[in-house]
């Protein structure tokens, strides 16, 4: 896969990323996985201090560590800032939001550490605590990216005023936004998040491209709905429904993140960038997906 610039300001990458938001902490099938999106030319990697139980990104770490993945080769993403019980932390009571100064410092450290590397090559805020103290979260980013710990900052799950007022702290541009897009959550697209992601001359990242696999098995009316016109729209371009539905995501200049644990769900995937989809084509799936 020919890789892709994320923003004016940020690095390059593979235009399919491959994230661990819904895994657990099985090496064997984690090396498998990675192995795979490696093949297919994906080498973006999308982490958090909380996937997989707070585990996803130790397990990661020893690729890097073991020689299975070469560093210089991959691009790797890592965030912070939502905070969900567990038996490993036992310090939080409830899912909270936390992006204090003091917060973000620590994540950072820890993901260092786990994933075996002396830098983030882009680090997110996921979500915004609308308790915190921005002026000493923004300096401490500022802090890590000079001294290295991380090349870029991006967002997850903000608004486009959130987006905003972070940046309006920052000595330097927010890269990246992690936005819910599918052709079953169209909400980015009439809220004005994605209008002003490109605004910033940055590439929207689509989380959750095919709905957590809703697309392809929901049984709602909106999903019968949509499948219903990604198999008519599919037999013209001779493709899978999952590809067609993640091509109707590329043709928005987003990015796709990847978060299934299915071999052939992420070829469908990867199979999307060799469609180019016709303009009335992406709009019969958009009426689709409004349509109830």
């Amino acid at each position: 896969m020919k890789k892709v610039y994320l923003s004016d300001a940020g690095p390059k990458v593979s235009p399919a990323i491959y994230g661990f938001w819904r895994w657990k902490s099985e090496h064997a099938q984690m090396e498998r996985i990675v192995s795979l999106c490696l093949d297919l030319g994906i080498n973006t990697f999308d982490h958090a201090d909380r996937y997989g139980d707070y585990s996803c990104e130790e397990v990661f770490g020893q690729f890097i560590h073991h020689k299975i993945v070469k560093r210089s080769d991959i691009v790797l993403f890592s965030k912070c800032g939502y905070n969900v019980p567990n038996p490993s932390r036992p310090e939080y009571r409830v899912p909270h939001f936390q992006t204090s100064s003091t917060h973000i410092i620590q994540s950072v450290e820890n993901s260092l550490r786990n994933l075996k590397t002396d830098y983030l090559d882009v680090f997110l805020l996921d979500y915004l605590d609308p308790l915190a103290d921005l002026e000493s979260a923004a300096l401490a980013l500022d802090k890590l990216k000079n001294a290295g710990k991380i090349k870029s900052i991006g967002v997850s799950n903000f608004t486009v005023y959130q987006h905003q007022l972070l940046e309006a702290y920052l000595s330097c541009p927010v890269v990246s936004n992690h936005l819910h897009i599918n052709l079953l959550d169209t909400s980015a697209l009439a809220n004005g998040s994605i209008d002003y992601v490109k605004q910033k001359y940055m590439r929207p990242l689509a989380v959750s491209p095919l709905a957590g696999g809703r697309i392809q098995l929901g049984t709602d009316p909106a999903a019968i709905r949509v499948r219903l016109k990604l198999e008519e729209i599919a037999k013209k371009y001779e493709a899978d429904i999952e590809s067609i539905a993640v091509a109707w995501i590329v043709k928005l200049g987003a990015l796709p993140v990847i978060g299934t644990l299915e071999e052939k769900r992420i070829r469908n995937i990867v199979d999307s960038f060799k469609i180019n989809l016709d303009h009335q084509d992406w709009y019969e799936l958009y009426e689709a997906s409004k349509n109830g």
